[in-house]
């Protein structure tokens, strides 16, 4: 089954390419030469995942799916939740991903500062839109805390300060495939492909 992902990630390409395994071929946004902003203006997880699968399926008119992804941490009463990604400000501000994402951990280490409570969750919504126009949720948690410094080298975003409840390494600590029995994204993504694999008219 070809499906566009409405991301220009590489490493969320990677991820989620590996989750759904070779029953499915990703086209990503890159593949499809196509740079323009996709709109993110919804103040839900939910709303703007449907936001970016609505602007792609418009677009192309093919089946598509988008994600969005957010830390909600319980002593900032769920932040930055939405606005994970740019946290800190937008990737203009920094150049790179990279850079970005940073910025945000060590802003989210200083609104920490005066906390003993370092509970936090990730949450991933998924928004499929099928060939025929139906729109499809799927949703995937996985709770944890924040850590202080910075650990490991894989992953992206804040995974060097999130650890995963019952486990001591973080994310970033993690191989991609430990990763991928566990996350969040691993959970909803999980959801999504049973679907596809049980759903023949849709």
């Amino acid at each position: 089954m070809d499906l566009i992902f409405a991301t220009n990630n590489p490493h969320k390409l990677l991820e989620i390419q590996n989750l759904l395994g070779n029953s499915f071929h990703l086209t990503s946004l890159k593949d499809l030469s196509f740079e323009e902003e996709i709109p993110e203006n919804q103040d839900t997880l939910e709303g703007n995942a449907l936001e970016k699968a609505r602007y792609i399926f418009k677009k192309f008119q093919k089946g598509c799916f988008a994600d969005d992804t957010g830390l909600e941490v319980k002593a900032l009463n769920g932040a930055p939740g939405v606005y994970s990604a740019r946290y800190s400000g937008t990737l203009a501000e920094y150049g790179t991903e990279q850079k970005r994402s940073l910025a945000n951990i060590y802003k989210l280490h200083s609104a920490l500062e005066n906390t003993h409570d370092y509970s936090a969750r990730f949450r991933t919504v998924i928004a499929f839109i099928a060939p025929t126009g139906k729109e499809f949720l799927f949703e995937g948690i996985v709770n944890g805390k924040i850590i202080k410094e910075l650990k490991g080298k894989e992953g992206f975003g804040y995974d060097p300060v999130f650890v995963p409840e019952g486990y001591s390494q973080t994310f970033a600590e993690m191989p991609l495939s430990e990763k991928n029995k566990i996350s969040h994204r691993a959970r909803a993504f999980n959801k999504f492909r049973e679907f596809l694999a049980q759903t023949h008219t849709i």
